[in-house]
């Protein structure tokens, strides 16, 4: 029997979550796109029926938000389609489903973080279609765990991050929007929280009261200008170079689907429930950069040095 069959294995946070399962204890049989297409229902059913495993980890969405305003159908399949076959499936087996949702399914109006409980009103096809699986699940499936995060960057795949260092060594001025609030979040980080509800789930510790809604995301809030600007200064320990950040409003940069304005999330549910909480995200960023560029000539641990020049400061 496996501990955990794990989908979206070739995404930042399933990567992370494949790589990290051995050092905590679980079995996990990784699965992408090619190996199981969670849109298939037949081909769901099949695999966990064949694994049965102690815990299902839905790692894998389509997250190309702004590419989901015109592709609808694509989006709505992986994000709610699959969510739903796999809640069958697993409630069928009496199978524990982790479910990852998103910071979008809510509008962005509020001034405070939000809340499990919070109204949700996503403001475009992605929010929307992740919503429906969120729904899916909470419908299908008795034994679920729904993690909503956010910002989530990773060591593997493209995102803001690798984006921002690539641009510190090639331009000295960049405008990023200062107006969206919201938590950056390090898949290392979110992948280690998971990975230890999956050992309570499969040790047979995982009560009634811990399943459900849960926000989970690193401790504290910044804008995207915020980000960039902390992104150059860690890396320039190594660059020894920091382009200029000019802040910019969202309407100076238009894109097909809106954003919320503020989408930084509540985690005190899952530490009162857990005991789990995420370490601050200038200090996830710092070992994130460090990982990345390990392969500069002058590459050191960041976090180290971070540490030293705040506890300096």
């Amino acid at each position: 029997m496996t501990d955990v069959l794990l989908t979206g294995a070739n995404g930042q946070l399933g990567w992370e979550v494949a790589r990290r399962a051995a050092d905590a204890g679980l079995s996990c049989h990784a699965v992408d796109r090619g190996a199981l297409d969670i849109t298939n229902a037949d081909a769901v059913t099949r695999t966990i029926a064949d694994l049965r495993p102690a815990v299902v980890i839905n790692a894998a969405a389509y997250t190309a938000v702004d590419r989901a305003e015109s592709d609808e159908a694509t989006a709505f399949a992986v994000n709610r389609d699959g969510p739903t076959y796999l809640a069958e499936a697993c409630a069928a087996g009496g199978i524990t489903l982790v479910h990852v949702s998103t910071d979008y399914v809510f509008d962005g109006t509020t001034q405070s973080a939000y809340t499990e409980e919070d109204p949700v009103v996503p403001l475009g096809v992605y929010g929307a279609s992740k919503l429906a699986g969120e729904e899916a699940v909470r419908r299908l499936c008795p034994r679920h765990i729904i993690l909503r995060t956010a910002w989530v960057y990773g060591i593997h795949g493209q995102n803001f991050v690798k984006t921002m260092l690539r641009i510190a060594r090639e331009r000295d001025t960049v405008r990023v929007v200062d107006d969206q609030r919201g938590c950056p979040t390090f898949a290392g980080d979110l992948a280690d929280a998971i990975l230890e509800l999956a050992v309570r789930v499969r040790d047979g510790r995982m009560a009634d009261k811990g399943l459900g809604t849960f926000h989970c995301v690193n401790q504290g809030a910044t804008t995207w200008h915020g980000f960039a600007r902390k992104i150059f200064e860690i890396a320039a320990l190594v660059l020894e170079r920091k382009p200029t950040v000019e802040a910019i409003t969202t309407a100076e940069y238009r894109t097909p689907a809106r954003r919320p304005a503020n989408s930084v999330l509540d985690c005190s549910r899952l530490s009162r429930v857990h005991g789990l909480t995420l370490r601050p995200w200038e200090a996830a960023l710092a070992e994130m950069l460090g990982a990345v560029m390990a392969g500069e000539d002058k590459a050191t641990n960041l976090e180290a040095l971070v540490a030293e020049k705040e506890g300096g400061s």
